[in-house]
């Protein structure tokens, strides 16, 4: 179904990361959805969660996230744009992350060219209802329209990261 921007669930959404920034409540939620997508715990396939460490506190940080696969690739996007914590994470580490989803696989995110991700970001959408109020394009535009608000929403393809096997098996 597609979003609908006088909805009380689309109000509740965009109200939960005005600013692009997660509150309080979408905080405890995505904590809770870190533990869920990384056990597989009642999740669909491409809900992942992503380790990366903090820029600031040298933490290990975890984001929920959807990953979706396309063209041979599958690719983390951010429906926060360019704010978005865990992109600047990302980037400060140079795009060496973790996904976890039953087991730890580590990785490295490659930014996606701005002129290449307007049929990801529109396959993203088919596929994330969750970040619909925060993108405004209505799923299923025209091309042209992602076209247009690419260069504000990252995408990072994910590939294997160089000299390290990832571990299979277990929740850790």
């Amino acid at each position: 179904m597609d979003r609908v921007s006088g909805s009380w669930l689309y109000r509740v959404k965009q109200w939960m990361y005005r600013g692009g920034r997660p509150n309080w409540l979408a905080r405890a939620m995505n904590r809770v959805s870190a533990w869920q997508f990384s056990t597989g715990f009642l999740a669909p396939g491409n809900w992942v969660t992503l380790e990366v460490v903090g820029r600031r506190s040298g933490r290990t940080v975890s984001f929920p996230l959807v990953a979706v696969d396309h063209d041979g690739g599958r690719y983390l996007v951010s429906m926060l744009g360019e704010q978005a914590n865990w992109v600047r994470n990302v980037r400060a580490a140079g795009g060496r992350a973790v996904l976890r989803r039953d087991h730890r696989q580590s990785v490295l995110l490659a930014e996606v060219p701005v002129a290449q991700r307007a049929p990801i970001l529109r396959h993203y959408l088919d596929k994330a209802p969750g970040a619909r109020p925060h993108v405004p394009v209505r799923r299923g535009a025209p091309m042209a329209q992602f076209a247009q608000i690419a260069a504000d929403y990252p995408v990072f393809q994910v590939l294997p990261a160089p000299g390290h096997a990832a571990r299979s098996g277990g929740r850790g």
